[in-house]
């Protein structure tokens, strides 16, 4: 895991994400995504682990506007500020601005999930190929 310039945040590639999730119960994975996205995208699935995914949204489509109140919903859904918890969006953009919020209010283990769930887009402007979790063959559900 390394740090990423100029933020207390760390990177996570997807599989040490996992298998930390899969080492400490506390860790947490924190899927910024859109419920949209949730929904037709898909999922980490985590029943190997000791959790489930922490669904908040960063940004609420289809406006885009950052969630007012994610700092109250993470303090409420994640309570302890010492857990390790891992941010994840579509590429790694948003999950880096939620980990770096998360850091200033006092959470000290926030990492970004590099490349995110789909990772960047291929020549062919698709994503899900190349890097990021489903890209890791790391276990995933669609609704």
């Amino acid at each position: 895991m390394s740090t990423t310039s100029d933020t207390p945040v760390s990177d996570a590639t997807p599989g040490e994400t996992y298998a930390a999730l899969k080492s400490d119960p506390r860790a947490r994975l924190v899927d910024v995504r859109t419920r949209a996205e949730w929904t037709y995208v898909g999922l980490p699935d985590l029943s190997e682990t000791e959790s489930d995914p922490v669904l908040i949204e960063w940004q609420t489509f289809p406006t885009m506007d950052v969630q007012p109140q994610f700092g109250a919903a993470l303090s409420e859904t994640c309570p302890d500020r010492s857990a390790p918890l891992y941010f994840l969006c579509r590429s790694g953009v948003r999950s880096l601005a939620a980990a770096k919020l998360a850091n200033s209010m006092g959470y000290e283990r926030c990492y970004n999930i590099q490349d995110g769930f789909e990772g960047p887009p291929d020549g062919n402007g698709h994503r899900g190929q190349r890097a990021g979790w489903k890209a890791s063959n790391l276990p995933w559900r669609q609704s």
